[in-house]
């Protein structure tokens, strides 16, 4: 007779396993905020269409910058903490677009040296409140 498997015994444990292991793309870094005059940017200038009607957009900060490769990609963001409880909300993830470099964009960030700095609207959908910089999960799409 031979000997049972032990995960064949109990699928719920097998079942289990396979969601514990699942494995994250994405990364891990800094968002501020900043508020308008968002153009011009480094991106595209003074082209107002470059900003989705969403006003889902953000900045790249230098991590991600990649010598301007980093205009146009999109990334969803979900922030995962910050120095205050309970200024994430809780599963909420955003799709954003690059349109500028934090070190040049025409207005200053809550924060210098994040990963990225979010529009008021990208900011406000993921967190409550204006705190100062928030840590968040991130994965180009």
């Amino acid at each position: 007779m031979s000997k049972p498997q032990p995960l064949l015994q109990c699928p719920l444990l097998f079942l289990l396993i396979l969601q514990l292991s699942h494995v994250s793309h994405a990364d891990v870094g800094t968002a501020a905020q900043y508020s308008p005059p968002y153009i011009p940017t480094a991106c595209y200038g003074n082209d107002a269409s470059q900003f989705p009607s969403s006003n889902l957009f953000a900045t790249a900060g230098e991590g991600i910058w990649d010598n301007g490769a980093a205009c146009g990609r999109q990334y969803l963001v979900q922030c995962i903490s910050a120095s205050v409880p309970r200024t994430c909300i809780p599963g909420q993830t955003i799709q954003i677009r690059i349109i500028d470099r934090a070190v040049s964009s025409a207005s200053r960030p809550t924060t210098e040296g994040v990963t990225m700095v979010l529009s008021n609207t990208a900011f406000a959908a993921i967190a409550n409140g204006s705190r100062a910089s928030i840590n968040v999960e991130y994965q180009q799409v």
